[in-house]
């Protein structure tokens, strides 16, 4: 081996280095991927959690959809001016979903969990919920917020959600039970195969005002209150940034504002 072998490998390095990086300078930009695909197919697909009453709910009997995040979704759609469509989702296959492009962002009252957050990016936060519980107003076992973390009582969590690993920790005493689709919370309580469930604002005020059986618990104090906002997948700024100025702008000129009270959720907007 001659002397200048070592300064000759590290020239090799040096310029395999720069080739690398020529490379990537030359390859076509895609921050603005997923909202070049929308203005190019003339649609913005919207994934939902149709199960999720006054965000996005689908009427059983009629199949129209109504909530706070399809009233936002068409709103979303009109400034852009294309059509929009939406798409079924759940908690369980949201990150799949939006990772593989089977919708361009995701509208259902998202909580941003840190472990979401190491997956998806988030636009700016519109909502926050703390987490509240459902009992049935005949309930002997569970009256009050004490009565909820007691030996022998069922807590059912809709599987998937934030609540679900926010229960897993904080129960001491009481038994967790997860639900999965196609069964129900509300359907697991009236058939006493759990005493209570949690779960957020929304949902717990839309059951309890629908309901003659269903009585509503709010927490004491602050129990687990997490900000909500819409979920893309990563790497695409531009489209982040669309999202951003969607929300500012309907915060700005009080559609946001309108569509909260609409359903009845201006207690947990964030202004």
């Amino acid at each position: 081996m001659t002397a200048h072998a070592p300064r000759r490998r590290a020239w090799a390095a040096a310029l395999a280095a720069l080739a690398a990086l020529w490379t990537l300078a030359c390859l076509p930009a895609t921050a603005g991927e997923v909202l070049d695909r929308v203005q190019a197919r003339g649609e913005v697909r919207v994934c939902i959690w149709p199960e999720y009453q006054r965000i996005t709910f689908r009427d059983p009997r009629s199949g129209q959809l109504g909530g706070l995040d399809i009233d936002l979704a068409t709103a979303l759609a009109s400034d852009l001016r294309v059509r929009l469509r939406f798409v079924d989702s759940s908690f369980v296959t949201l990150v799949p979903d939006l990772l593989s492009s089977t919708c361009d962002v995701a509208m259902f009252g998202i909580a941003m969990l840190a472990r979401r957050t190491e997956q998806l990016q988030f636009a700016t936060p519109y909502l926050q919920s703390d987490i509240y519980a459902v009992t049935t107003r005949t309930s002997r076992v569970v009256r009050q917020w004490s009565d909820i973390d007691q030996p022998g009582v069922l807590v059912g969590v809709q599987a998937g959600t934030f609540m679900e690993t926010v229960l897993r920790q904080r129960l001491q005493y009481a038994g967790l039970v997860s639900i999965r689709l196609p069964e129900t919370r509300e359907r697991e309580l009236a058939a006493g195969r759990v005493d209570v469930f949690m779960t957020d604002y929304p949902y717990g005020r839309a059951l309890t005002e629908s309901t003659e059986w269903a009585a509503l618990l709010s927490p004491p104090k602050p129990f687990h209150v997490l900000p909500y906002a819409h979920a893309v997948k990563p790497g695409d700024p531009e489209w982040l940034a669309t999202l951003n100025a969607f929300i500012e702008r309907v915060r700005q000129d009080g559609r946001l504002g309108a569509a909260a009270r609409r359903h009845g959720l201006e207690r947990i907007l964030l202004n």
